[in-house]
């Protein structure tokens, strides 16, 4: 296999299908893997995204998934490594971004990276080193009532150094407008200055296309998927409609969510308001023994021939917290995350070959169940979700076509808008 020009460690599941979905946009072929593979990836691409589920986990173990995957993507020739994590900066107070940044810096031998989750086409930016979603402030976004990790500081430079031993610096907008020279002489005096991590300011896809030449050559980029798109042009690569062709797409349709996020309980209104079908997964009653997949499953099936189905956990912030109080975050969380895998993959057995998943967490429980090691990116949805295609292991079999949508991101008509543009 050819040397890879980028390789890619993704901190959840639809991250990675985000960050790939901008790199094929930009020209890349680009294969996603569902954690580190065993063995060489035998396929002729530009870049390998790796995707691991740790945005949540003990920090320490974040650290160890990651430095495997670096140490495969080593072995495939990557020239360049990039961490991406989640655009509202998704962490908690002691990590896991900064300690992976850490470490892969270690490893990696540099003394210098820079952090930016700006992602301007889903309204993302950077600015003065505040995090904005749309008009607000991150921690005014509903992120604050986010269930694992509730962002209440918009000040990445403090919250970064909140996670990190490295000194953490701020390359600002004024630096960034004027271009690639300005920000490499920034980087020079930051560095100068004992500076080991930079916040990078962006509040437009112009800042970002002005960051990317500036990136050339540099070990380590971590960002979110936005900076994605300034990165082919240093390796020759051009936008292309072949970097985003995917097999013809046929089977049964459905939709399963996970997620709690504002955007995702608007998707879920809208589908509903539409006359779809949509069954709800009442936590409690799971905690409770009974069989609410089996029963989840049972009333979806003879409704699929009439179109595509909804199974959600999906619920508004006060109802996520009353849960939490009586089942425990963790257990709660993953107690939701396994059922709706379970009913995904009841789903694809019953014959569902186009399938829709909202949420990073249940994102990675759903395709580990179903046994996906590979993802084809093909073309985007909505800016950071892209459909995909995997081949089915037994008992299923064929192709499936999968998105895995991020809970913040897409526009409320996303599930129908989704089935419409495969077709």
């Amino acid at each position: 296999m050819s040397r890879i020009h980028l390789g890619c460690i993704a901190d959840d599941f639809t991250g990675a299908t985000d960050l790939a979905n901008n790199l094929v946009r930009a020209g890349m072929r680009v294969v996603q893997t569902i954690g580190v593979p065993a063995g060489p990836l035998g396929a002729e691409v530009d870049a390998v995204v790796v995707a691991l589920k740790s945005r949540t986990i003990p920090a320490n173990e974040a650290v160890a998934q990651s430095l495997e995957a670096l140490a495969w993507l080593q072995g495939q020739g990557a020239a360049q490594i990039y961490f991406k994590y989640c655009s509202t900066f998704d962490s908690t107070p002691t990590g896991n971004i900064g300690p992976v940044t850490e470490a892969l810096m270690d490893a990696l031998g540099t003394d210098f990276t820079i952090a930016t989750p700006a992602f301007p086409d889903n309204k993302r930016t950077v600015f003065k080193g505040y995090l904005f979603v749309g008009d607000v402030l991150l921690n005014e976004s509903g992120m604050q009532n986010h269930p694992l990790t509730p962002m209440t500081d918009a000040n990445l430079v403090r919250v970064m150094q909140s996670q990190t031993k490295r000194q953490v610096g701020l390359i600002d907008h004024t630096v960034v407008a004027r271009g690639e020279s300005a920000v490499r002489e920034r980087i020079a005096q930051l560095r100068t200055d004992g500076v080991g991590v930079a916040i990078v300011d962006a509040v437009s896809n112009d800042d970002l296309l002005r960051l990317g030449p500036a990136l050339k050559g540099m070990p380590l980029v971590t960002a979110g998927s936005g900076v994605a798109i300034g990165l082919p042009q240093n390796f020759g690569i051009a936008p292309s409609v072949q970097a985003s062709a995917l097999p013809p797409a046929s089977g049964l349709q459905a939709v399963v969510s996970g997620s709690c996020s504002l955007a995702t309980n608007r998707q879920v209104a809208e589908f509903i308001r539409l006359g779809r079908p949509a069954l709800a997964i009442d936590p409690l009653k799971l905690a409770g023994g009974a069989d609410v997949v089996g029963e989840a499953l049972a009333w979806a099936t003879p409704l699929l021939n009439s179109g595509p189905v909804l199974v959600y956990s999906t619920a508004q912030p006060d109802a996520v917290k009353s849960v939490q109080g009586q089942l425990g975050v963790d257990a709660a969380g993953a107690m939701v995350e396994h059922a709706i895998a379970a009913i995904a993959q009841g789903l694809v057995l019953a014959g569902v070959r186009q399938l829709v998943v909202a949420g990073g967490e249940t994102s990675g429980a759903c395709v580990q169940a179903l046994g996906v090691s590979q993802l084809q990116i093909g073309s985007q949805i909505d800016p950071g979700v892209p459909w995909c295609h995997a081949t089915l292991q037994p008992p299923a079999s064929g192709g499936l076509h999968i998105a895995l949508k991020s809970g913040n991101f897409g526009t409320d008509d996303f599930f129908t808008k989704a089935f419409a543009l495969l077709a």
